[in-house]
Order: structure tokens, then C-alpha cells, then sequence
């Protein structure tokens, strides 16, 4: 099938050659011709972990932020809003905070009615109600004493309030949640915005770390290409390049996860499909086919039993102790050796010639495979996940320990020993791949994709095995070597090229089943056309003729 050549890179597989042909990797190309040292190409300047790992992506269409980069940004975006809008930035942030942070929504609001846009968001050209003299006292609104002018404080809209009312506001507010950062002034119905710098002046250092923090996350929240890593204590957010393909994004602290449904990675399903599978694992209807599956009523009380013993003899449990037989859920008083014994049972057999029980054991038994289907697949999953866990931990161990205890024991320099860790960051990859494509399977229809599906599945699972084998089994021999060895370095070969075979199989892998097995469809109307051009051109005749010339058409194809 062309389709499995172009999913296999073009490297050929035949049953009679060594385990390693599976890639198809000619070493050819590790190796000098000359027979002199070779030149394996290995990156001499150390690359950081978080680079490597994003080089697992086909394409990079995001950017990983720190705390101190998003800030930057915010910032610029307020003094952008600010210099063009001939607005101070205290301004600027109401507005960027009333459209979702939003700069080019601002500049089309503002430039469209400016004075609209003053009224909605609460940014008011002067105060509302007429300015008191220096010399006389003013009233606060909350508590209603009289003081001095220096010692009340209003907004843009002149309500008068005392210090320790504004103190007492803000606070209240900000301890209330992210709703401080759209605050308005305390008078009812006044829609004049209180800004940044009453906050700075008033607010407790407790209270402004609150806010500020509120200020940064609605930054990140209320925007629609940013999303914060969901893993957790990570605090770096994600600003997705949205239309340019693929979800899935690695974070700085190495979580791989969905930009779009924030679960874990899972190319090559889809978001609705994921959802579908989490559902379905904690759902109570897998326990309930469980139940139908090996189980049934008591008679009596109509509690579910198992059968955890060979008799049919069954008891149920107190408070109702009903003996029945578990084959025809009679009364056990109705049984002994005339009925054929403690584990068979004559009425059963009879009742089921008779189609008596034939529903009954039709919804059981359509339970059990339902329930095995269902097993099968999510024992896979699981496995898979397992697998990858620990070959995080074990990418940890050979970081920490077993790149320095190589180099040392063969005098190579950790800076050429990225081989390894870059194949452990790509069975972490692949696992994870392996993983979901269980879950594809389970909701994949098609016989025929299936069928495909289930072929290319092995054969990525059986490539994975033998790159995990390498890594994990055959690296051990040279972690005990009382000295360095040729055979080491042709190790190093044999583990960079089995890796590149294997991320090149895993990439074709995904892209296929993310086309939905596109090909599988190609070349089936391919074959069907075929054949009906075929019989078109032998079978002109009718009856007898017509008949055995598209037995012979037929046998052509087959061949």
C-alpha cells in the first residue's frame, strides 16, 4: 500500500532481517568510510532542556511567558493605549481592563465615540457635581463626619469621601476577589472609575500585592491567545499563534498540554474525543456494565450478587439469606441431585432450549463484550501512561547521575552525550502519542481504517519498544565498564539513528491519523474503480459469458 510506504519513510521492512530492521536505518551514514574515528555529529554546546523539549513540536506557534514577560507586555500595551489616545496610563489600564485587554478593540471604540466610550467605562472629563471652596468643610458620603478639604479624596466624578472610608472601600473590595480591578466610585450609581493610583495610595502592602496580582492574572484571563500552564504551581502563561495548526504546547516546566481544552496533550485525538474518553473513564455507566456483566439479582431482594465460587448453590446476604440457584434463580429448596447437582442445573437447561432465558443472557453477554472492548483498550492506555511516568523519572536519573558517570568512565564529554537524553525526551513523546491512540481506536468505526489503523499502531509500538529497550537495557553494559570501548561509541550511533527513525515514524504516525486515515478512503475507491472498469471491459456479454469473465476479472484483481 502506498500509504503505509509514505507512513514508513520509505524504509523498507522485510521478515527476514535482524531485529534492528525495523527502521530500515542504514548505519551507513553514522559510520566513516574511510574506517577512521567517526563523525557522529554531535552537538557540542550544551541546549537547554525546555528547547529540546519544544523541538519535539512539528511547528512552534507559541511562546512560553514568564511573570516578568507578561508584565513587560502589559505594560507596553498601557503605554501604547496611552501615548496614542493622549491618555494618562492610569486611563489606559480602565480601558484595556473594560475590553479584555484588547489594543486595537480600544482604538476602534475610542475613535468611533469617544464620548460614549468615556460614559461606559467611567472615565469622566471633570467632576459632576460642583468643586467646594479651599475654606469651608466638606462631608463624607460614607460616614458622614466633616473634614478639612486636604483630607477628603474623590475621583474624576468630585463625590467627596474621608480617607478612612476610601481605605475601608478598597480593602472590602480588593479582599473580594478580582471584581476590585473594575471598581467604581462608592457614590450609588456613579459610574466614575476608581484607577491604579487611588489603589497605590490607599491600599495596605498586603492589599496591593493582592491587587496587582488580580491586575497581572486578568491580563492573561481576559485575553483570548493567552492561557496560564495548568499544571500545578506553574505560574508561566502561553501566548498561542490561533489558525496555525496543532494545540499542543509545551510549557517551561516541561508540562505538555492542549492550548485549546487545557488537557493534557493529546494529539492525535481530538478535544471532543478526549472529553468523550475522560467522561467514559470516570463515568458510573462502565461500573453498572460491570454489574450487568458479572453479576445478577437476587430473586427475592433484587440485590446484584457475584458469583465468587464454583457451587450454584447461592445464599443471598442478611438480612435476606434467600438460597436460589445461581443458573435458573429458582429456589434452592427446588434443586439437589435430581436437578443435576451442585454445578449443573436440568431446569436451566431445559428453560434455555425453551428460550426462556434468552433475553436475559443476551444483555449479559452484550455487556461483558462491551465491557471487555472497553478493557482492552483502557489497560493499553494506562500501560502506555505508566510507561511514560517512569521514563520521566528516568530521564531525571540520567540527568542527574548517569551522563556524569558515563563521561567519566569513557572520557566523553556530557556535551556529546545529548544522544541519550534526547532519546528519553522522545519516548516520553511517544508514549504519550502510543497513549492516545487507544483512545482513537476505541471510537474509530471503520472496519477497514480500523484494520489499517491496528497496523500502523503495532508497528509504532513494537519501533517504541525496541528505542526504549536500547536506552534502558542495553545503556546498563556501560554504565559498569571498567574503561572506554569502541562499542560504546557504536552505541551512541545505534541510539541516534533509532531515534530519528522513531520520531520520524511517530510524526508520519500522527499526521495519518489526523487526516483520518485519509489514504485508507483513496485507496479503496482507487480499487473500486478498478474493478468496475475491469468488469466493464470483460463482462460485455450477458448471461453465462458475462458470469465467467467477471469470475476471471475477479481473479486478476485478487492477484
Amino acid at each position: 500500500m502506498d500509504s503505509e510506504d509514505d507512513l514508513l519513510n520509505d524504509h523498507d521492512m522485510e521478515s527476514g532481517e535482524e531485529e534492528d530492521d525495523f527502521y530500515s536505518g542504514e548505519t551507513d551514514d553514522y559510520n566513516d568510510s574511510d574506517g577512521g574515528e567517526p563523525d557522529y555529529g554531535f552537538v557540542e554546546e550544551d541546549v537547554d532542556d525546555s528547547v529540546m523539549i519544544a523541538s519535539h513540536r512539528s511547528q512552534v506557534n507559541y511562546v512560553v511567558l514568564k511573570e516578568e514577560d507578561i508584565r513587560r507586555h502589559q505594560k507596553d500595551d498601557i503605554g501604547q493605549v496611552s501615548m496614542v489616545l493622549s491618555i494618562s496610563e492610569v486611563e489606559a489600564s480602565i480601558l484595556l481592563l473594560h475590553y479584555h485587554w484588547s489594543v486595537s478593540k480600544v482604538h476602534d471604540e475610542w475613535f468611533a465615540d469617544e464620548e460614549r466610550v468615556r460614559k461606559t467605562v467611567g472615565i469622566l472629563d471633570g467632576p459632576v457635581i460642583p468643586t467646594p471652596d479651599d475654606s469651608g468643610e466638606l462631608t463624607c458620603g460614607i460616614c458622614f463626619e466633616t473634614f478639612p478639604p486636604e483630607e477628603i479624596l474623590s475621583v474624576a466624578c468630585g463625590h467627596p469621601f474621608c480617607s478612612t472610608c476610601w481605605t475601608g472601600y478598597i480593602s472590602t473590595t480588593i479582599n473580594g476577589g478580582p471584581g476590585c480591578l473594575m471598581l467604581k466610585c462608592p457614590e450609588p450609581s456613579c459610574p466614575a472609575a476608581v484607577g491604579q493610583d487611588m489603589f497605590e495610595k490607599l491600599a495596605s502592602k498586603e492589599d496591593k500585592e493582592k491587587y496587582y496580582r488580580y491586575f497581572i492574572r486578568s491580563y492573561v484571563e481576559d485575553n483570548r491567545k493567552m492561557k496560564w500552564c495548568p499544571a500545578p504551581g506553574c505560574e508561566h502563561a502561553i501566548d498561542f499563534a490561533a489558525g496555525t495548526g496543532s494545540y499542543d504546547v509545551s510549557c517551561l516546566c516541561s508540562h505538555s498540554f492542549c492550548w485549546n481544552c487545557t488537557e493534557e496533550a493529546h494529539r492525535p485525538v481530538d478535544c471532543e474525543t478526549v472529553a468523550q474518553w475522560i467522561r467514559k473513564n470516570s463515568a458510573e455507566s462502565e461500573n453498572m456494565n460491570w454489574i450487568l456483566a458479572n453479576s445478577k439479582p437476587c430473586p427475592k431482594c433484587k440485590r446484584p450478587i457475584e458469583k465468587n465460587h464454583g457451587c450454584m448453590h447461592m445464599t443471598c446476604t442478611p438480612p435476606c439469606k434467600y438460597e436460589f440457584c445461581w443458573l435458573c434463580l429458582n429456589a434452592w429448596t427446588d434443586h439437589g441431585e435430581r436437578t443435576g447437582g451442585f454445578y449443573a442445573c436440568n431446569k436451566y437447561e431445559a428453560g434455555k432450549q425453551e428460550g426462556r432465558y434468552d433475553e436475559a443472557e443476551k444483555r449479559r453477554e452484550m455487556a461483558k463484550n462491551s465491557l471487555e472492548r472497553y478493557t482492552h483498550y483502557y489497560e493499553r492506555w494506562a500501560s502506555n501512561q505508566t510507561s511514560r511516568q517512569k521514563a520521566m523519572v528516568d530521564l531525571e536519573k540520567a540527568r542527574s547521575e548517569k551522563l556524569e558517570k558515563l563521561s567519566d568512565i569513557h572520557g566523553t564529554p556530557e556535551s556529546q552525550l545529548k544522544c541519550i537524553t534526547e532519546a528519553w525526551l522522545q519516548i516520553i513523546e511517544c508514549r504519550r502519542v502510543l497513549k492516545w491512540t487507544y483512545a482513537y481506536g476505541y471510537y474509530l468505526p471503520d472496519h477497514d481504517k480500523k484494520q489499517f489503523f491496528e497496523y500502523l499502531q503495532g508497528e509504532a509500538e513494537s519501533g517504541l519498544e525496541r528505542l526504549h529497550k536500547c536506552v534502558e537495557k542495553e545503556l546498563e553494559v556501560f554504565l559498569v565498564a571498567e574503561g572506554p570501548s569502541d562499542d560504546f561509541n557504536h552505541f551512541r550511533t545505534k541510539l541516534t539513528g533509532l531515534t530519528s527513525i522513531t520520531k520520524t515514524y511517530f510524526e508520519n504516525l500522527v499526521k495519518a491519523l489526523e487526516n483520518g486515515l485519509a489514504d485508507v478512503d483513496t485507496q479503496g475507491a482507487s480499487s473500486k474503480s478498478t474493478n468496475t472498469k475491469s468488469s466493464k471491459t470483460n463482462g460485455g456479454g450477458k448471461g453465462k459469458g458475462s458470469s465467467k469473465s467477471g469470475g476471471s476479472s475477479k481473479n486478476l484483481d485478487g492477484n
